[in-house]
């Protein structure tokens, strides 16, 4: 998995904004040693996933929209749902974010950031599922129990009884939220996105945890109509 998040993240970087990445800007933005950024990007290159240009740069290959393409075919709900980040991040104002389960890994498929956000976007791929409102709500809501517990900030929750109580509110409110569990300063807030009778995602939105504690009634108010409408209409 360790493997995994590395090329996650470094295949997250490439945006509209920066479609090109050398070695050295990628190891220092990420963080990571050079020979380690070097090494993941010439693997995700032999893999398909990222091209070398003439300049000696890398960029993402066509290799990926036709994954994409594949993916988002199967998935019936996935165009509307897509859409409905868009708007929500307009909104909000903030980060937008659209989360699904494979297997036990909570994953964020989609993420969108309005330009007065008041955060930056998340690299992470692959989420904490018990520190995190997506990872919490998709848990409940498919009945599962976490193996471990991620103890990413001090907020985290870190023990069973912590979990069977979150669980529990969970299921009271319909909804989740995870104030400072996954990173200091951050907090989010997730709802469930139903597609035939089935809750097949979760969506939310992330900001600072001063943005949210302000005006968390009115921002969870919002979040929920804007998907209780797009559910109705789809």
């Amino acid at each position: 998995m360790l493997s995994l998040q590395k090329a996650s993240n470094i295949l997250g970087a490439f945006s509209a904004e920066q479609p090109e990445w050398g070695v050295r800007a990628l190891s220092a933005h990420l963080g990571v040693p050079r020979a380690t950024a070097h090494a993941y990007l010439a693997g995700l290159t032999e893999a398909g996933f990222l091209r070398r240009t003439p300049h000696g740069k890398y960029r993402l290959s066509w290799h990926i929209a036709e994954m994409g393409a594949q993916l988002t075919s199967s998935l019936p709900w996935f165009q509307d749902a897509r859409a409905l980040l868009t708007r929500l991040a307009l909104d909000v104002r903030a980060v937008a974010f659209l989360c699904v389960l494979e297997g036990e890994d909570v994953v964020a498929a989609i993420r969108e950031r309005h330009p007065d956000a008041d955060i930056d976007l998340p690299l992470d791929v692959y989420l904490p599922a018990t520190a995190t409102a997506s990872g919490k709500l998709l848990y409940v809501y498919a009945g599962m129990t976490p193996r471990t517990f991620a103890h990413c900030t001090q907020s985290s929750i870190t023990t069973p009884d912590e979990w069977k109580t979150e669980v529990a509110r969970v299921r009271r409110l319909g909804y989740a939220y995870s104030i400072e569990e996954w990173i200091p300063g951050q907090c989010t807030l997730a709802v469930p996105y139903h597609h035939g009778g089935s809750v097949v995602a979760s969506i939310g939105v992330q900001m600072s945890a001063g943005r949210y504690l302000r005006e968390e009634r009115q921002i969870r108010a919002r979040v929920m109509d804007v998907v209780r409408e797009a559910e109705e209409l789809g």
